[in-house]
This record gives C-alpha cells, sequence and structure tokens, in this order.
C-alpha cells in the first residue's frame, strides 16, 4: 500500500494536545460501553438474516447514534478468563518477521499514577492478506485461529443477539457477500481490494455497493480523522472509559492493530492520545470495545484475551 497522502479532514476539527504519556504496566479491565439504546430505538437498523445476501447490499445509511448511547456487545455466555499481561516498559518496535512489528506501550496519567497497557501490531500491508470472518455462533479468538490459520486475529466491529445468532452491525462483507446496511458518515470501514487493506471515513468515501470488496467492516467513532485530525473531540466526551481496540493507518501506508486492555480509556482521551503519539497516524478507526477488545499473534504467541467469544473479528493470514 503506498503512503496516505490524499483526502484529508477539514481544517475545523481541532487537534487538542496530549494528555498522557507511557510508562508503567497495568492490568486487564474490562468496560463495556451501551448498545441496547440503538437496537431498542430501531434508528435504521436493518433486519440482518445469518445466511449473507450477495453484494450489492442495501446503501440505506444509519443514522449517527447519540454520544450518550455509544454500542454495547451483547455477552455471549462461556466467556474465557481473563489473564494478566506482564509488567514491560515500552519496548518501542520489535521486528518479528518481514513486514510485521510489535509494541508494548505502558501509560501513566498526569501525576505518573499507572493508567493504561497498549499492546500494538504493525503490518506493511503487501506482506499479508487480509480478511474479515464471521459466524452467527460466536468463537473465541482461539477458535477463530485455528479455523481460520490466521496469523493474526483481532475483534471486529460491534454487534447483536437476535433470535438465537449474534449478527454484526453495520455493513460487513465476507467473502464478497454483504451483511447489513451501511452506517452513515459517522463511520469508518476497513476495505480490503484486490490492491490491499485500505482504511476509510465514510465522510469522504461513502460504501459504493457496485465497488467488488473482498472483505469490509464497518466500525466507529472515528479517533483520527483522515490527515491525523482528531476525529473525537473534548465536546463529545461521555467520560465512559473501557478496554479499547482501534484498527489504523500510518501515513507511510502500514496498518496498525492497537488494544487498551486496561479499560481507562474514553474515547476522547484515546481520540487525543493518538493524534499527539509518535505513531504519525493517518487515520484510526475504533472497533468494538470492552470484553470484546482482544488479539491474537499466534506466532510467535501473544495476545490480549478478549473476554467473550466473537462472532466477527479481522484476520491476518501469510501470503
Amino acid at each position: 500500500m503506498a503512503s496516505r497522502q490524499g483526502k484529508e479532514a477539514g481544517p475545523g476539527d481541532e487537534v487538542w494536545g496530549p494528555m498522557i504519556k507511557p510508562d508503567e504496566h497495568c492490568l486487564l479491565l474490562a468496560v463495556p460501553f451501551l448498545l441496547a439504546s440503538l437496537v431498542a430505538s430501531g434508528c435504521g437498523l436493518a433486519v440482518v438474516a445469518t445466511t449473507p445476501s450477495a453484494t450489492p447490499a442495501s446503501v440505506d445509511v444509519l443514522p449517527p447514534p447519540p454520544t450518550s448511547s455509544l454500542p454495547q456487545t451483547p455477552l455471549p455466555i462461556h466467556a474465557p478468563a481473563a489473564s494478566p499481561s506482564p509488567a514491560v516498559p515500552d519496548t518501542g518496535w520489535e521486528r518479528l518477521r518481514p513486514g510485521l512489528e510489535r509494541r508494548v506501550i505502558n501509560v501513566t496519567g498526569d501525576t505518573g499514577e499507572p493508567f493504561e497497557r497498549l499492546f500494538l501490531l504493525r503490518l506493511e500491508p503487501e506482506d499479508f492478506r487480509f480478511d474479515v470472518a464471521y459466524h452467527p455462533e460466536p468463537r473465541t479468538l482461539e477458535e477463530w485461529q485455528a479455523e481460520t490459520n490466521a496469523l493474526i486475529v483481532l475483534n471486529g466491529g460491534y454487534f447483536r443477539g437476535e433470535e438465537g445468532a449474534y449478527l454484526p452491525n453495520g455493513l460487513t462483507v465476507v467473502d464478497g457477500r454483504a451483511i447489513g446496511t451501511s452506517y452513515g458518515e459517522f463511520a469508518g470501514m476497513l476495505a480490503v481490494t484486490r490492491d490491499g487493506p485500505e482504511l476509510r471515513w465514510l465522510t469522504l468515501e461513502p460504501y459504493d455497493p457496485n465497488e467488488p470488496l473482498l472483505a469490509a467492516l464497518q466500525s466507529f467513532p472515528v479517533l483520527v480523522k483522515p490527515g491525523g485530525v482528531m476525529g473525537f473531540p473534548e465536546q463529545e466526551e461521555d467520560h465512559r472509559a473501557a478496554r479499547r481496540s482501534v484498527i489504523a493507518e500510518d501515513r507511510d501506508g502500514r496498518v496498525l492493530f492497537v488494544v487498551a486492555s486496561r479499560g481507562n480509556f474514553t474515547l476522547h482521551r484515546l481520540s487525543a492520545y493518538l493524534v499527539a503519539s509518535d505513531l504519525d497516524l493517518y487515520i484510526a478507526v475504533n472497533l468494538d470495545g470492552g470484553p470484546s477488545s482482544g488479539v491474537l499473534l499466534a506466532s510467535p504467541l501473544d495476545q490480549v484475551p478478549a473476554l467473550v467469544p466473537l462472532p466477527v473479528v479481522i484476520t491476518v493470514l501469510d501470503r
């Protein structure tokens, strides 16, 4: 993937300065955020069948959710237990294999107290194959890895339970077939084409049902708008902290997976941190958080465990 120098967010988005800094070890803590009001209020969500319908999917778009009712994915049963992460310093980028780097950043608050732990993977997209996997019966990260033989499995977007099955919210494309209804301009999308993966802000690049996508996954909010601009400003802050998962793209076109496992980031504080960090991000999209947040690296084995099984995941496979 080439460096991102294309469309950027408008100049009216104010960039907020750093609020936290990297330093010490933290442990896992899960605090989900709420989707029930989205589903109950019927905010344009289409009823989705468990059997995917062929692309093109509906282009009716879902309106933006109230800030006070950001999503919570329902909790499937038989959740695996969380395990604590070992204490490590900020490791810097460690090369694991060609095209793949790992980094762990421990974050402290303004007064030096332990605040958050970030687990990051950075990938050269031309070295790997990106995909989206879905099944109405949730699976653990380990089960998804065994089924797909993926090198990396990351939790996907929001989902809900309906008539005994778990269905993704927003548009999801699996094996070229679309499920669900596209979110509106407030959301972002991982789009996988024959040229590789690309992150998009739907305000600038709305979903086109005629585009031959191999895979796609929508989620929200956009934490870093194209060009490295603040995506979730302070005036939208609702002060709800949770575990967080993020998919991002830097200015060199590399894809980053970021999982904050302790559960202390609000959306605004995470948005501010990412913009002010040394990650040089071009765009970043928030994925499902709370107990859903998790990532598994198969080789060398490493993970931040998700606390619940997941029906939809992002996978990375060797070419």
